[in-house]
């Protein structure tokens, strides 16, 4: 039986999710098959846990400049960069080690940029003998996501693939796939429908704000500006997990104008249903809107591995980015004007769960 290791992060839903839906992708493809999923920060250590999953908490609401500062020293500047991946591998080779010799693992996938560093390392040093694939669900800042010695990169942007390249080396495999999202967003979905299926008026504007599994940036601030636009019928906030925003929003919006959603599993009828995005966090949102054709304005936080997100949303056009209310404000009103036929078509790509089931020998 081939057993698929999948290394995932509880760090808001930009990890999770595509080990879920790669999990059952590479069961439908082939059933029988073993997929085990670990949280990769546990595996490493509490150090990891309390650094990159219970830390973001604190530092993505109350000290935001934290993250830029964070980014800029442990990524981006080189010098430090190479000594933090240094310190991720020492600290973190031990752990991992210990699990792929538990599980016995024919392939292993990373979603997770620390863990796939320490695998990559591993793999250089000949001290891991099993296939690594990572799984990159950024369209930038891939000193972040990719690593040598890894033996396939799959992206979920085909632009990233240059940087790709640049960072973990001409030799490594890169492709881009469908598998790393929800499996809908392969296929069509028609706005009337989806409009229906969510009990939203079928005239008017509708327009999705949201702040990522964390629910972060200034979600007040967009929705004002939405709600200020004459032709928007209903204002829909994603708040992902965060519970006590979606509770504070609530006492502060009682309107039929606003609907507060939590965590949700119809992205692909709720992109299809909307007439513009406007997001705070990059990432799988940015893509699947992209992939439903939802013109898609970033806004309200563009900390960290955001802003070179960012600078890639503008260089091929993916979505708008703004910095404040009234750029906010000019971005929306265009994005409502005309509506985009879809920016890729996911379907046409590969599967990830074939291409990692290619791996095994």
């Amino acid at each position: 039986m081939t057993r698929v290791l999948i290394l995932t992060a509880s760090v808001g839903e930009g990890h999770d999710l595509p080990a879920r839906t790669l999990a059952d992708q590479l069961r439908s493809e082939a059933p029988g098959v073993d997929v085990v999923t670990e949280d990769g920060l546990r595996v490493m250590g509490r150090p990891f846990v309390l650094l990159n999953e219970r830390a973001p908490g604190v530092v993505f609401f109350r000290f935001r400049w934290l993250w830029d500062a964070a980014f800029w020293l442990f990524v981006a500047l080189g010098p430090t960069r190479r000594l933090t991946q240094r310190l991720v591998r020492g600290l973190g080779s031990r752990g991992v080690l210990g699990l792929i010799q538990r599980v016995q693992p024919d392939v292993i996938v990373s979603v997770y940029p620390m863990t796939t560093e320490v695998l990559g390392g591993l793999r250089r040093k000949g001290k891991l003998d099993v296939p690594v694939v990572a799984g990159i669900t950024d369209l930038a800042a891939m000193h972040y996501w990719a690593a040598p010695g890894v033996d396939l990169h799959l992206l979920t942007h085909p632009e990233s693939e240059e940087e790709v390249r640049r960072v973990a080396g001409r030799e490594t495999d890169v492709q881009a796939v469908h598998g790393l999202t929800r499996p809908e967003f392969s296929r069509p979905c028609d706005p009337a429908e989806a409009r229906a299926a969510l009990s939203l008026p079928r005239a008017g504007k509708i327009v999705l704000v949201s702040g990522g599994g964390w629910g972060v940036g200034d979600l007040e601030g967009a929705i004002e500006t939405a709600l200020a636009v004459e032709d928007v019928e209903v204002v829909a906030c994603l708040c992902g997990r965060n519970e006590d925003l979606r509770a504070r929003l609530a006492e502060r919006y009682a309107g039929e104008r606003v609907r507060l959603v939590g965590f949700t599993e119809q992205m692909s009828e709720w992109l299809a249903a909307a007439d513009a995005l406007v997001h705070s966090t990059g990432g799988l949102t940015v893509l699947e809107a992209y992939v439903r054709g939802c013109p898609t304005i970033s806004y309200g936080w563009g900390r960290g591995h955001i802003r070179a997100n960012n600078a890639a949303f503008r260089r091929y056009g993916i979505a708008e980015v703004v910095a404040g209310p009234r750029e906010l404000d000019r971005a929306l009103r265009a994005a409502l004007a005309s509506r985009p036929a879809p920016g890729l078509a996911l379907g046409s790509l590969p599967s990830a769960a074939s291409l990692v089931l290619s791996l095994v020998v």
